[in-house]
C-alpha cells in the first residue's frame, strides 16, 4: 500500500513538474523574444532593467531551474532534491507575498515614480526624433498598440507629435489627435484586469502549497519505507 501511494506521488510530482518546465522553457523563450524586438529603454529609461522582457526571463529562469529539480528529486526519489524543492517553493512563495504587500504599501510612490520615468523617456525620445528610429518606434507601438498619446495627452510631444498620434486623416496639416494619454490608458487597463491578476496570484500560492505538500508528503513516505537515495 505504501509502495503504491508513493508511485502514485512520484507519477503525480514528475508529471506536474515536467508541465511546468515545459510552461518555463516557453515563458524563458517569449521573454527572449520580448527582449529583442521590444526594447523598453526608451519608454521608462530608469526603470529599463525592471521591463516586462526582464521579468519573463527571470521568471522562466526561475520556473525551469526549481521544476527541474522537483522533476529530477520525485524520479530519482533523491530526498535532498525534494528538501531542496521544497525549500525553494517556500522562498518563492514567501518573496511573492513581500512583493505584493510592497506594491499595495507603496502604490502611490511607485505609480509616481513611474510617471516621472516617463515622462523623462519622452523627453528623450522628443530629443532623439530626428537621429534615432529606434526610439521614436518604441512610443510608436505603445501608442498604437494602446490607443493613446503622449504621457498625459498630445500637448506633450508639443511640436513634435508622431504619427502614431494621429486618429484619422494623418496628410493633413492638423489632423485629429488621441486625446488620451498612455499612462491613463495603462492605469485603466490595470484596474480592469485588477481581479484577473489578484486570482492568478492565489491560483499560484494555491499550486506552491501543492507543489510543497507533494514534496515533503513523497519526503516521508521515502524515508519511512526506506526507499530512494539518502540524504
Amino acid at each position: 500500500m505504501a509502495q503504491g501511494c508513493l508511485k502514485c506521488l512520484k507519477v503525480t510530482m514528475c508529471a506536474a513538474n515536467f508541465l511546468c518546465f515545459m510552461c518555463g522553457v516557453a515563458v524563458l523563450g517569449f521573454g527572449a523574444y520580448m527582449m529583442v524586438n521590444f526594447r523598453m529603454a526608451a519608454l521608462t529609461p530608469t526603470l529599463a532593467k525592471f521591463n516586462l522582457a526582464n521579468m519573463l526571463l527571470i521568471s522562466g529562469i526561475v520556473i525551469t531551474c526549481v521544476s527541474f529539480l522537483g522533476f529530477l528529486g520525485a524520479l530519482k526519489e533523491n530526498r535532498c532534491l525534494l528538501l531542496t524543492f521544497f525549500l525553494l517553493l517556500f522562498l518563492l512563495m514567501l518573496v511573492e507575498l513581500t512583493v505584493a504587500c510592497l506594491l499595495l504599501i507603496y502604490e502611490g510612490a511607485i505609480a509616481k515614480w513611474v510617471t516621472d520615468d516617463l515622462n523623462e523617456g519622452l523627453k528623450k525620445a522628443k530629443q532623439k526624433t530626428g537621429n534615432s528610429t529606434d526610439v521614436i518606434s518604441e512610443w510608436d507601438l505603445v501608442q498604437t498598440q494602446f490607443d493613446c498619446c503622449g504621457v498625459n495627452n498630445v500637448s506633450d510631444w508639443g511640436n513634435n507629435v508622431p504619427t502614431s498620434c494621429c486618429l484619422n486623416h494623418c496628410d493633413t496639416p492638423k489632423p485629429p489627435y488621441k486625446k488620451e494619454g498612455c499612462l491613463v490608458t495603462l492605469k485603466n487597463l490595470f484596474e480592469d484586469n485588477f481581479l484577473t491578476t489578484g486570482i492568478s496570484v492565489i491560483v499560484l500560492c494555491i499550486v506552491e502549497v501543492l507543489g510543497m505538500c507533494f514534496a515533503m508528503t513523497l519526503f516521508c513516505h521515502i524515508s519511512r519505507s526506506g526507499l530512494g537515495y539518502k540524504l
